[in-house]
């Protein structure tokens, strides 16, 4: 498993745009190999922006550089240069491989 994140340091009054951008947008991740699921995130508010990280978990490492390189993921970010007045800053990515999860038998994966 691998995990990748982003955040964004949204400007204050600026969070209905973000979210809006994000929910009106084709991620392009459908199909891809690899891909498990992805969420957006809503962090904590700020003096001058809220916090917000998109999360997404892929099978392997391998299978997030492969979709880094992708037809996919040029079409998901060809408008990313043009919400750089949303942000503070540049978003910061992370990478996470995950050390151990504990995952009850009966989870709902769906919760």
């Amino acid at each position: 498993m691998f995990i990748a994140m982003n955040r964004f340091r949204v400007a204050s009054g600026l969070e209905t745009e973000f979210e809006t951008m994000w929910l009106t947008r084709d991620s392009h991740l459908d199909g891809v190999p690899g891909f498990v699921e992805f969420h957006l995130l809503k962090g904590p508010q700020r003096e001058d922006h809220v916090l917000y990280a998109s999360h997404t978990i892929w099978r392997s490492r391998e299978d997030f550089e492969a979709w880094t390189r992708s037809e996919a993921f040029r079409l998901a970010h060809r408008h990313a240069g043009t919400t750089r007045p949303l942000y503070l800053g540049h978003p910061e990515f992370e990478g996470f491989e995950p050390v151990q999860a504990i995952i009850p038998k009966d989870a709902d994966r769906d919760a």
